[in-house]
């Protein structure tokens, strides 16, 4: 089943809610990175919060997620936008641990329990909204409910998972957001703790095959939820060799001849993808005579 999100309405519009499946757009982010399980982990929890909160933006809107731990991972940073794509890397792919005390896997260790949570939205504007809070737990969920309270004075609730095959592939992942909008009574807040509260991880629920709605039916109750629309998802880089070229041009003539002296060519690399690009010594040479053409 393709990945995809559904955007949804609870107990008669109290509150907001977002589920999503992202099983192959984390696979696809596991094998592009080669990530280890933990790493696969930590970086596929964070692009599944990310594409939900995506889902928040309109139009040509962006966020930028960073999870900065004092862990061996290091930084992770996920870019997603409104139309469902979502795009991340961790600066350190091949950490794995034994599994924790409950037999999961150690993804508070890998990243750290000190540290920062820093979410940049690019709405459009001159300036971009940027909230951060420290790292709580370094189990992601946790630390993005906390950013929800703090940031965005959004009471929330964040669920995310990540099942890792044998073979280091995804099994499956997925998550929800659930959002109690201001004036929501006391027992309509019970009544989703208490929900909360006797729920399967949402990683075996997406393993189980549930949709995205099924998971949204679990976590609210089936009668206390109206959806609203869906979106597909999936992993999705904007590089591009004339992208990488521009940067190369910005350069200047003295850098580029620097490379063509010393190597004869050019190679950039995506951190997002890990997609290469090769510029010959003839673009290079044209990349100078472009410059040259500008200046004269």
């Amino acid at each position: 089943m393709a990945d995809y999100l559904v955007r949804g309405l609870g107990f008669n519009g109290s509150v907001r809610a977002f589920a999503v499946s992202t099983t192959e757009t984390v696979g696809e982010a596991q094998r592009r990175h080669d990530t280890w399980p933990t790493t696969s982990a930590a970086l596929g929890r964070t692009m599944t919060v990310a594409v939900m909160m995506g889902a928040m933006l309109k139009g040509e809107d962006t966020i930028t997620v960073k999870v900065e731990g004092n862990g061996p991972i290091g930084p992770m940073v996920v870019v997603a936008n409104a139309k469902g794509e979502v795009r991340g890397y961790p600066t350190h792919a091949h950490v794995e641990f034994d599994l924790n005390e409950v037999g999961k896997l150690d993804v508070r260790r890998a990243v750290g329990t000190e540290g920062t949570l820093t979410v940049v939205k690019d709405l459009g504007l001159r300036e971009h909204f940027t909230g951060q809070v420290p790292i709580v737990s370094g189990e992601i969920a946790e630390d993005f409910t906390y950013y929800f309270v703090k940031s965005e004075q959004v009471p929330s609730s964040v669920g995310l998972g990540v099942l890792v095959n044998t073979d280091d592939s995804i099994l499956a992942a997925g998550g929800f957001i659930i959002q109690v909008m201001p004036g929501t009574d006391d027992e309509t807040i019970t009544d989703i703790e208490n929900q909360l509260s006797k729920i399967e991880p949402v990683s075996k629920m997406i393993q189980k095959g549930y949709s995205p709605e099924q998971v949204l039916e679990e976590v609210l109750g089936k009668d206390n939820v109206e959806f609203l629309d869906t979106m597909p998802v999936q992993f999705k880089c904007t590089c591009s060799k004339e992208r990488f070229g521009a940067a190369i041009l910005s350069l200047g003539e003295k850098e580029i001849q620097d490379m063509i002296d010393e190597d004869g060519m050019a190679e950039a690399q995506c951190h997002f993808c890990e997609e290469k690009y090769h510029y010959s010594k003839e673009d290079l040479e044209g990349f100078i005579d472009e410059i040259r053409a500008q200046k004269s």
